[in-house]
C-alpha cells in the first residue's frame, strides 16, 4: 500500500458489535493500519445494496484494502476472495458479486485469488463467521504487505446478479437496484439509458411508472423527471439522476417505498412520449 499507513475499510451487514470484532482482528495483525469502519448498516443479505454502496463509496476512499461483507452464503461452497484492481485496491468478500461493480470503477479486475492459504486466515474458522475468521485477517496480512497472488489460487469472480435496463423507443424497464434509507428506489439505469428510450428530456417531463409488488395487480404512478428534490412539492415524486449517477425513484421529504406503495418492487417500467 502507498500510505505511511495502510487504510483498512469494511462495509457490513453486520451491525456494530460484529463489525468491530472484525476491526479489530485488522488491528491484531496490522496495528499500523489506519481501519474505517464505512458501514455496518447494510440491509441484512441485500447484495444488490451493499454492492451499489462499495461501487458509489471507494472510489473516494484512499488506496488501500477494503472489505466487503454481504455474506448469505456464509459456510457454504462459495469462494472467499480477493480481488485486485487497477487503482491498486484489494477488494476482499464473498464470491457473489458484491466486490465486482466497484472494482470496475476502480480500474478494473486485475487479478482475484480464492482465500485458500490457512497462513492468511485465523486458526480457527466458524461457519457462520468468516468476517472475522476469514476476510479480515486476509484483509489485514495485505495491508501489511502480503501479495493478493498469495491468498491462494487464482480465479474468475462471479459477477453481480442484476438485469440489465430494456431499453424501447417510449419505453426503458429498470431493475430496482435497492431502496436507501431515505425510503428513494435506486435503479439499475443511468441517464443515457433515458435519453436511449426517450430522447432529450425537459425537467418536468411526466413518466408513467408501472411496477408490481408480490404477484399483486399492477400499479402505477405519474412521476416527473427533475433535477433536484426542490423542483417538487413536499410529499411529490421525482424522478432524478443521484449523486451515485444511477436514475432514482424519490418523494420530496418523504419515502417513496412507502408513499407509493413500492416496497418489495424489483423491477419498473417507465412510459412516456420519446422525443427528438
Amino acid at each position: 500500500m502507498p500510505q505511511s499507513r495502510p487504510f483498512v475499510s469494511l462495509a457490513t451487514d453486520f451491525g456494530a458489535a460484529y463489525t468491530a470484532i472484525c476491526a479489530g482482528v485488522v488491528y491484531g495483525i496490522a496495528p499500523d493500519a489506519n481501519v474505517l469502519v464505512l458501514s455496518d448498516e447494510i440491509t441484512p443479505f441485500d447484495v444488490r445494496e451493499g454492492a451499489m454502496l462499495l461501487r458509489q463509496a471507494l472510489p473516494y476512499l484512499p488506496v488501500g484494502v477494503h472489505v466487503g461483507i454481504v455474506d448469505p452464503g456464509v459456510g457454504t461452497s462459495r469462494r472467499p476472495l480477493a480481488i485486485a484492481t487497477g487503482r491498486g485496491d484489494v477488494l476482499v468478500g464473498p464470491d457473489n458479486g458484491l466486490l465486482v461493480p466497484a472494482a470496475e470503477v476502480l480500474g478494473g479486475v486485475t487479478g482475484a485469488y480464492a482465500l485458500e492459504n490457512p497462513a492468511y486466515r485465523l486458526p480457527q474458522v466458524s461457519t457462520s463467521f468468516h468476517g472475522r475468521d476469514v476476510f479480515a485477517p486476509a484483509a489485514a496480512h495485505v495491508a501489511a504487505g502480503a501479495d493478493a497472488a498469495d491468498l491462494g489460487a487464482a480465479v474468475e469472480p462471479l459477477p453481480l446478479d442484476v438485469p440489465p435496463p430494456v431499453v424501447r423507443p417510449g419505453e426503458l424497464t429498470v431493475p430496482v437496484l435497492y431502496t436507501d434509507r431515505f425510503g428513494s428506489l435506486v435503479l439499475g439505469a443511468e441517464p443515457g439509458d433515458l435519453a436511449a428510450a426517450f430522447g432529450s428530456l425537459e425537467p418536468g417531463t411526466p413518466f408513467d411508472v408501472e411496477w408490481n409488488v408480490a404477484d399483486g395487480p399492477s400499479r402505477t404512478a405519474r412521476v416527473p423527471f427533475q433535477l433536484t428534490f426542490g423542483s417538487v412539492a413536499v410529499g411529490e415524486p421525482l424522478l432524478w439522476t443521484d449523486s451515485s449517477g444511477w436514475l432514482a425513484l424519490g418523494v420530496n421529504q418523504g419515502r417513496a417505498a412507502d408513499a407509493l406503495g413500492l416496497a418489495g418492487a424489483r423491477i419498473l417500467t417507465l412510459r412516456a412520449e420519446p422525443r427528438p
